[in-house]
């Protein structure tokens, strides 16, 4: 890995960071250290990098705001790749939106906002990238990504920059055609809004933020719902009614305000986390026959 390393600085691809901390790059706050964390400088940049990986059987990982990852306790032994320097946006016509895959999506839906642009504001408290969304096809108040994407621009597996239309990447509810094909890496989005009234699309950002404010845990590091709500019922309800609110694992704990949180109530490994959440998950199950799906993403427990 060393020598690996020593590679990608003699190429000047981009900014390399060495066995860094993911709990400063996740947003459960866990985490083993990285061997390597490379931001790309562009695309030609992301594509040497890519190829050396997969030339030297280096394994990788890209990651956004690390918003819906849970990384193991170990070593990371590979590349984390950050898109953060894919960050251009770029207004096409009145109503249309090009953004690189590393904007924060909450930045956007605030730009949106001011440009008196609605569509987006579903996006106002999802703290992530523009590249995890589209691939998580991230929502949230009966909206998602796949409502205002009107095409990505990809690197496939073949180091091919290609054009992907909505209707190619198959969204549904939290996923998506790159779920699916992981192989595939979102370079940007190209997105379609309506015009709206600047005041009224903020006013109903504000009211959602209080709203979440008050019934979700935002005090403490999580990642957001850990589980999708089934066809015919929620998910939360269904922990709630377990009585599996403020059950702790170590520092992880179901949180008490909204049941469908794990949140990391201080000093809590990536290990506990996941502990908790394979117990809650097979509670429900067990319980109910329901077998909750876990929107989170485990790397690198193998």
């Amino acid at each position: 890995m060393d020598e690996f390393i020593e590679d990608l600085k003699e190429r000047e691809i981009g900014r390399i960071l060495e066995n860094v901390s993911l709990k400063h790059y996740t947003t459960y706050c866990v985490g083993g250290n990285a061997r390597c964390m490379v931001y790309p400088k562009n695309t030609q940049c992301l594509i040497e990098l890519i190829k050396l990986c997969n030339f030297r059987n280096v394994k990788y990982k890209v990651l956004g705001n690390g918003s819906n990852t849970l990384f193991s306790d170990d070593e990371f032994e590979g590349v984390i790749v950050k898109l953060d320097d894919f960050n251009e946006l770029k207004m096409l016509g009145a109503q249309t939106i090009k953004v690189g895959a590393g904007y924060n999506l909450m930045r956007l839906a605030l730009f949106a906002a001011k440009k008196g642009l609605t569509g987006l504001e579903f996006a106002s408290g999802i703290p992530g990238s523009v590249g995890g969304a589209v691939f998580m096809n991230a929502g949230a108040y009966k909206s998602d990504m796949g409502y205002i994407v009107k095409r990505i621009k990809v690197l496939t597996p073949d180091y091919k920059i290609i054009t992907m239309t909505n209707g190619e990447l198959d969204f549904h509810y939290r996923t998506s055609f790159l779920q699916k094909h992981p192989g595939y890496i979102c370079l940007e989005a190209t997105i379609g809004l309506k015009k709206g009234k600047k005041d009224a699309i903020l006013s109903v950002m504000k009211e959602r933020q209080d709203k979440r404010k008050a019934s979700q845990p935002l005090e403490y590091p999580s990642a957001g719902s850990v589980f999708r709500n089934p066809e015919d019922g929620f998910a939360g309800k269904m922990i709630e009614d377990l009585g599996l609110k403020g059950l702790t694992r170590g520092g992880a704990q179901v949180s008490e305000k909204h049941a469908n949180f794990v949140i990391n109530i201080g000093g809590a490994t990536a290990t506990d986390i996941k502990d908790l959440i394979t117990f809650v998950h097979d509670t429900v199950k067990e319980n109910y026959g329901v077998d909750l799906k876990i929107e989170q993403e485990f790397v690198n427990w193998e």
